[in-house]
């Protein structure tokens, strides 16, 4: 019988969040292993008492991530880095995972990827991905990864930053504006780890989530500007402009764009033909159309206090 004891590293997170909420509600005894304990501050009350718990531990520390997977029955890894050492955090970090969880008799693995790992990449965020899957799957044969693309929700990264940008800024910048993306809804991935986890038919397969419609960056700089009512032009940025702009952030701690992104964003980010998908693990993607208005309302003129016509 499985040990019901899952481990969440990155359990704090934008998406792990959302996975440890859904394994608490299953009954499972969740350990949240993040850097910085404070962030893992009131996820007790998603479950019942003593059920979900917060470890601090890094995919870096040998000690830790063996600490961290002592006695689990599943364990889910949703690190990931937009910038900083790719390499031992989402190559190396993840291949300890692996190594460490088949070691202590972990029954499966789940593993957040990205859409886009490629091992010849020219961007080091992508190439680490790649060799991360490949070193959990040489540790952890039977682990199941995932590959978002954008992933989207309350409180998301993507949405929330460019419709704060179409607030403050006199016009809405567009870098690589026909590179198309298939935004994921958060908890179709989330929902997409439980489903990796009930079934055996996932044991060492990788599956492509994205959403049921694929637009190009400009087309969703256009939909935020739409839905939040701000008129702001949308104008293309010059790669090399882009790229100066790119290596002036790279010295703030905490960087809005790096060459690496940059690299990125010049090509698609859509599921890949003939790759299996959120359909193949039972699911229906969610449109950002049905879900994203409702979070960006705090961002219209107004915010969401405005007044709004009767009926």
């Amino acid at each position: 019988m499985m040990r019901k004891v899952a481990t969440v590293f990155g359990g704090a997170g934008f998406i792990g969040r959302q996975v440890v909420q859904r394994l608490a509600r299953e009954d499972w005894v969740v350990r949240v292993v993040t850097r910085d304990p404070l962030g893992a501050r009131g996820m007790h009350t998603m479950g019942r008492v003593g059920q979900i718990a917060g470890l601090a531990a890094d995919v870096t520390d040998e000690a830790g991530v063996a600490r961290a997977v002592e006695d689990a029955g599943v364990v889910v890894n949703c690190v990931g880095l937009l910038h900083g050492n790719f390499r031992a955090v989402q190559a190396e970090g993840v291949g300890r995972i692996g190594r460490l969880a088949q070691a202590a008799g972990v029954e499966r693995v789940v593993h957040i990827s990205a859409i886009g790992a490629d091992a010849s990449s020219g961007s080091l965020y992508a190439r680490s991905k790649a060799e991360g899957e490949a070193e959990l799957l040489a540790a952890f044969p039977k682990a199941t990864i995932l590959r978002p693309s954008i992933v989207f929700g309350e409180g998301d990264a993507f949405f929330n930053r460019f419709a704060q940008m179409a607030m403050l800024l006199p016009i809405m910048p567009v870098i690589h504006g026909d590179t198309r993306f298939q935004p994921v809804f958060v908890g179709d991935v989330a929902a997409a780890v439980m489903a990796a986890l009930a079934q055996p038919a996932t044991e060492g397969q990788i599956y492509e989530l994205g959403g049921p419609r694929a637009w190009t960056f400009r087309e969703l700089l256009a939909f935020i500007l739409k839905t939040t009512g701000r008129n702001r032009r949308l104008v293309n940025i010059p790669n090399g402009l882009a790229a100066f702009q790119a290596r002036i952030c790279e010295f703030l701690p905490n960087p809005p764009l790096t060459r690496d992104q940059l690299l990125l964003l010049s090509h698609d980010n859509v599921v890949a033909p003939g790759a299996l998908t959120l359909a193949d693990l039972g699911l229906t993607p969610s449109a950002v159309e049905a879900l994203v208005p409702a979070y960006l309302s705090r961002f219209q003129v107004g915010g969401a206090r405005r007044v709004r016509p009767a009926m």
